[in-house]
């Protein structure tokens, strides 16, 4: 008789899936939150590597190609995750006017708003792009209440108040930004402009899709945004630059680190988000989400060296208020939808707006 009973071969397998489901949800997030937060400082490290990395006189990670490139395997991902939703039977029971509003959503968010954001990066700090970001959750609401007629709580409301109040404190406060551009008789910076675009564009497309794909399947929804938006923004791309701005596309050089990102941000931290999202409240969620900026700034401060100026302390505070109030906000209508057995609207594209940009 052996020493140790000898276990069927697939009793490991059916041990550790059993283990995984016992995990709470809030861990998968609070596990997706730090690849989330740190995107946009990893995205200004991998192209500053690119620059000592020459090629012909041309950097082969730049902003264009990073974006072109980690679209394209995220898009390789996401196929491959959601194939199955890609069937004659779902495709025919989304209607014209929801391929309409998948069509803008990917131009508003797949194409314009991450290359906005792209851009932002490569002209102002990382936190000065994640603060401006926050303008999104505030103006969402707003349209949601004058497009939607939706009906909020006074302390949603006073959280998106005091965090657009904190956006343009961010933005007014600011000693010398490069690129000054005239607006609405204030000096703003062209980075500092483009993040806030970017964040106009993002909270459009969270409205769109809210009124017009809530019952369109998620897979098929991230997968034409992705891939649309990567044709938009390619097309747009050269006829501003011209062909010859994606020369180093196919640089083995740039491939090997944007497999290693799509890795990281796409496989990972979306599997961990999308795997908490599924098991985890809808309160759970939004708070959790709301972190995404503070671990960004931190990102920034560790990963590339960026100290916090006065504006932005001053900014960012202001703003991690109102998310604060909003959240309260959130968790009281939630609770109180559920006391008259009312299921909460809020989608994950919703919360996903508050958490500001998570990578490609």
């Amino acid at each position: 008789m052996p020493l140790f009973p000898i276990l069927p071969m697939s009793s490991f397998p059916q041990r550790l899936t059993k283990l995984i489901d016992r995990i709470p949800g809030h861990i998968y997030l609070w596990l997706a939150i730090p690849i989330f937060g740190s995107s946009s400082a990893v995205t200004r490290k991998i192209t500053e590597i690119g620059a000592q990395h020459f090629v012909n006189g041309r950097n082969p990670i730049s902003y264009c190609n990073v974006l072109f490139v980690g679209n394209l395997c995220a898009l390789f991902v996401l196929v491959a995750i959601h194939r199955k939703q890609w069937n004659r039977n779902t495709l025919t029971q989304i209607s014209g006017r929801e391929w309409i509003g998948l069509v803008v959503v990917a131009i508003l968010a797949g194409a314009l708003a991450p290359g906005l954001i792209f851009q932002a990066l490569s002209l102002t700090p990382v936190t000065n792009v994640l603060l401006l970001g926050r303008l999104e959750p505030p103006l969402t609401l707003a349209l949601s209440i004058w497009l939607l007629g939706e009906r909020l709580n006074r302390w949603e409301i006073l959280g998106s108040i005091v965090a657009f109040v904190g956006v343009l404190l961010t933005i007014l406060l600011q000693p010398t930004m490069a690129n000054i551009m005239p607006v609405a008789g204030f000096r703003v910076g062209a980075g500092e402009l483009m993040a806030v675009s970017g964040a106009v564009c993002l909270s459009i497309a969270t409205i769109i899709a809210k009124k017009y794909l809530t019952n369109v399947p998620l897979g098929i929804n991230n997968t034409v945004r992705t891939g649309l938006g990567t044709i938009v923004y390619f097309c747009v791309a050269v006829w501003m630059y011209g062909y010859d701005h994606f020369m180093d596309v196919l640089s083995p050089f740039l491939w090997q680190w944007m497999l290693v990102y799509s890795l990281i941000i796409v496989v990972i931290g979306q599997s961990l988000w999308n795997k908490g999202f599924r098991i985890s409240s809808i309160a759970t969620t939004s708070l959790v989400g709301s972190f995404a900026p503070i671990v960004g700034i931190l990102a920034a401060y560790l990963i590339l060296g960026e100290v916090p100026t006065r504006a932005q302390y001053i900014g960012g505070v202001v703003i991690l208020l109102g998310l604060f109030l909003g959240k309260v906000g959130i968790k009281s209508r939630t609770e109180r939808l559920k006391s008259i057995g009312v299921s909460p609207t809020e989608t994950e594209q919703e919360i996903e707006g508050g958490m500001g940009f998570k990578g490609i």
